[in-house]
């Protein structure tokens, strides 16, 4: 979903039509009733006795005051499939008052016959119109919607939505359009979506808790990267970076939120969750959306944390990782890893990296992840991908066959203990390219958690098989940027070169970076040079810049230096992008 639009135009020359059609200056608005009555009265019908009564919650049309100027509108789009459409009525006395036919905003025409109905009463502005329908979409306007409703509320209290800019003059003249008679759709319409407002056939939302949905959505709309749900607490997003509650979300209670959680899974997860008290698994909103789900036991009540999972797989260079990282794509064999804290893109990264080699070779991929977050489909290569807890009993158990599916690639979701490392370093020396992960901060960290997993007495041949396997390592983390709006991508890359190989079998780990640094020939840098480039380049600051680096005296000399050698200027740098604030990865 691309950015929400913030500007938003307002028609300063209002008009409003009347009961007859005929046009009134903005000073004498009338309201919806009163638009409605007359045109009933014409038909020989009473509006009130017509239209079905709304719900007790339902609150009146909101127009303008005699003598205010109109407020700006404009239409936000919303997925049907989060809606709660009204059942569709033949003629527009059927319509409760506060529900409008579709109009197509863009050619400021009615259009009838395609005409979905959204309830007023599930949005914080009380004037909702539907403007424009774009299957399996719809557009809705609200009065001021970025001032009065924050797009995360507008995706909590009813869908993810998308700020589009727009006059606010048609938009208000729908309440007459409304008055003309109302068809129903036609088959192509209902042929898209069969029965409106449902879930999509095998989608997670079926049955799930709508509380939890409106807080998933709002992590859509906010460009957020995770929602935490914790009993005593409103649900949180964190978006950039900062962990922050959503708008008018309530707190929730252990017996609500226990509730929630449950609806979102299957009983044998249920099963699996009362047995060890917590449960990793993948969860589906409207088909479309995937989010990466632990839920945990804390204080005798539940907890629940989701990762949006992005639906598009980009490229590295989308990503804006370093060109040699690329390189690892065109290996043949050997182990490359993918290394970072909890939140700093490493599974985005090692899904473009296979995305890669999906499209440019005629390999066969296996996966074995917890849970599957990215879906690779077949390209030039064949993918399978197995989810622990599913497909199979555990990293160790499925690695200990994959050697007997005729692998050419192999990615494993995280290296978690010695039986799983044991087994891609046997992998990775037999011939095959595994690629894998580690929660690790720098390439001789990496190196060294590796060889610290397995006793004293196998760490020296497992020097020596690291040496011949390791290919090279990508550490990276995210940074917020400089103008407070996005993160950007730091990266240290470490490429497998004879030197680097000697270091590791004879146990130096500790020069490895200063290698790393007079390595640029080969596509090597370290996290301090990178964060070095960024700062100079204005794209984060020297304070985030400290934040991030490994050693502060580094970090300054090599600032000092390159302002030295652009006197006083800023490079170029690596720009890395955005795309990390959205993908939430």
């Amino acid at each position: 979903m691309s950015k929400p639009v913030y500007e938003i135009p307002l028609d300063t020359g209002q008009v409003w039509p009347d009961a007859g059609g005929r046009r009134r200056s903005a000073d004498a608005p009338p309201s919806f009733e009163e638009i409605m009555r007359p045109r009933n009265a014409e038909q020989g019908q009473d509006a009130t006795a017509a239209a079905p009564a709304p719900g007790p919650s339902l609150p009146p049309v909101n127009m303008p005051a005699p003598g205010a100027v109109a407020p700006p509108a404009a239409p936000i789009m919303v997925s049907r499939l989060f809606s709660q459409p009204a059942p569709l009525a033949d003629t527009h006395a059927q319509l409760p008052p506060t529900l409008v036919p579709a109009a197509n905003a863009a050619a400021r025409l009615a259009t009838p016959p395609v005409a979905p109905f959204v309830q007023a009463a599930t949005m914080p502005a009380p004037q909702v119109l539907a403007t424009h329908e774009a299957v399996p979409e719809v557009v809705v306007s609200i009065p001021a919607p970025l001032e009065a409703t924050p797009p995360a509320q507008v995706a909590y209290q009813f869908a993810p939505a998308q700020p589009l800019p727009a006059q606010a003059a048609p938009i208000h003249a729908l309440p007459q359009q409304a008055l003309q008679p109302v068809h129903r759709p036609t088959e192509t319409v209902l042929t898209a979506e069969a029965s409106p407002g449902a879930p999509v056939p095998g989608d997670g939302q079926e049955g799930s808790d709508p509380r939890i949905v409106q807080a998933l959505n709002a992590v859509v709309i906010a460009l957020a990267s995770d929602l935490h749900v914790s009993a005593g607490a409103p649900p949180m997003i964190r978006v950039d970076g900062e962990l922050r509650p959503i708008a008018a979300a309530p707190v929730w209670q252990p017996d609500d939120l226990r509730a929630a959680l449950y609806s979102i899974m299957s009983s044998e997860q249920q099963e699996i969750f009362e047995r060890e008290l917590e449960l990793d698994f993948a969860y589906t909103l409207s088909g479309t959306t995937r989010f990466r789900v632990n839920i945990f036991q804390q204080r005798e009540a539940l907890g629940g944390a989701f990762r949006l999972i992005p639906t598009e797989i980009k490229q590295l260079h989308e990503l804006g990782v370093p060109e040699s990282v690329g390189n690892f794509a065109k290996l043949s064999r050997g182990l490359v890893l993918v290394t970072g804290p909890t939140g700093s893109g490493k599974s985005t990264t090692l899904a473009a990296l296979v995305d890669l080699v999906n499209r440019t070779r005629t390999d066969h991929i296996m996966t074995v992840e917890d849970p599957i977050e990215f879906l690779h489909g077949n390209h030039k290569s064949l993918v399978n991908q197995r989810e622990v807890g599913n497909d199979t009993h555990s990293f160790a158990a499925a690695l200990k066959h994959v050697l007997r599916q005729d692998p050419d690639v192999i990615l494993v979701g995280e290296l978690r203990d010695l039986e799983t490392v044991s087994v891609a370093l046997t992998a990775a020396e037999t011939g095959h390219l595994v690629f894998a992960t580690l929660h690790t901060q720098d390439a001789a960290q990496t190196i060294d958690r590796i060889i610290d997993v397995f006793p004293p007495h196998q760490q020296g041949q497992v020097r020596a098989q690291l040496a011949a396997t390791l290919q090279g390592v990508v550490c990276q983390t995210l940074i917020k940027k400089a103008s407070g709006k996005g993160r950007v991508v730091a990266t240290e890359v470490l490429v497998a070169t004879p030197a680097i190989n000697n270091l590791i079998r004879e146990g130096k780990t500790y020069q490895i970076s200063s290698s790393m640094q007079a390595g640029r020939e080969h596509g090597m840098f370290t996290m301090d040079q990178h964060l070095a480039e960024l700062v100079n380049s204005g794209q984060i600051t020297v304070r985030a810049a400290y934040e991030k680096c490994h050693d502060e005296e580094t970090l300054k000399r090599l600032i000092s230096r390159q302002e030295t050698r652009d006197g006083g200027g800023m490079t170029g740098g690596i720009d890395f992008g955005d795309r990390y604030s959205a993908g939430g990865k």
